[in-house]
């Protein structure tokens, strides 16, 4: 038998961060000054999947639950949408920085995660959804400046409290490795 590429684990994952990505995003978006530009929690649940199940995990979540949120509305942003499953991607490549599983996420990793999310924030709004946009919709420039970085601070900033808060408890409930000692 041919070994799967992808396991049951990571597919349970996807459909779990992708059901709580539409469902945060679909009914829990909070209004900005700067129009249809919410800030979104979802992204930090998304960060959450991603730092621990890995980049294809949070790839396939961010771009399933983004696309199922914008089906409910009425047609897909696939900008945005794309945006979202690199969001995952990159976040996932964290992974590898971060020894999560074995229930360390201290202040030198919390750096490290948000620097990470902040930058990769920066690259999906500001860079691929405002590029794409352009390319894809035609849309003007001076109205994309003011979406993309009120997307990415309001994005970075609900990440760095909820990916971080999560992130942290999820550590604590992870056995950290040479910690368990045989009794006799």
């Amino acid at each position: 038998m041919e070994k799967s590429k992808i396991s049951i684990k990571s597919i349970v994952a996807i459909g779990i961060g992708a059901a709580l990505f539409f469902v945060l995003g679909r009914f829990v978006a909070i209004p900005t000054p700067v129009p249809n530009t919410t800030a979104n929690i979802q992204y930090g649940i998304l960060s959450v999947f991603s730092v621990i199940f890995g980049p294809l995990v949070g790839a396939l979540a961010g771009f399933i639950g983004h696309t199922l949120i914008d089906l409910s509305w009425g047609s897909p942003w696939w900008s945005w949408i794309i945006a979202s499953a690199v969001f995952g991607l990159l976040i996932g490549l964290v992974k590898k920085k971060i020894d999560i599983e074995n229930g360390v996420f201290g202040v030198k990793e919390i750096i490290i995660f948000n620097v990470a999310q902040i930058i990769a924030h920066g690259i999906c709004w500001v860079g691929i959804a405002t590029a794409l946009d352009i390319l894809i919709y035609k849309e003007a420039f001076s109205k994309l400046v003011a979406q993309s970085l009120t997307a990415w601070g309001f994005n970075s900033l609900t990440t760095a409290i909820i990916g971080t808060l999560l992130l942290i408890a999820y550590a604590k409930t992870r056995t950290k490795e040479g910690s368990l000692k045989k009794e006799d």
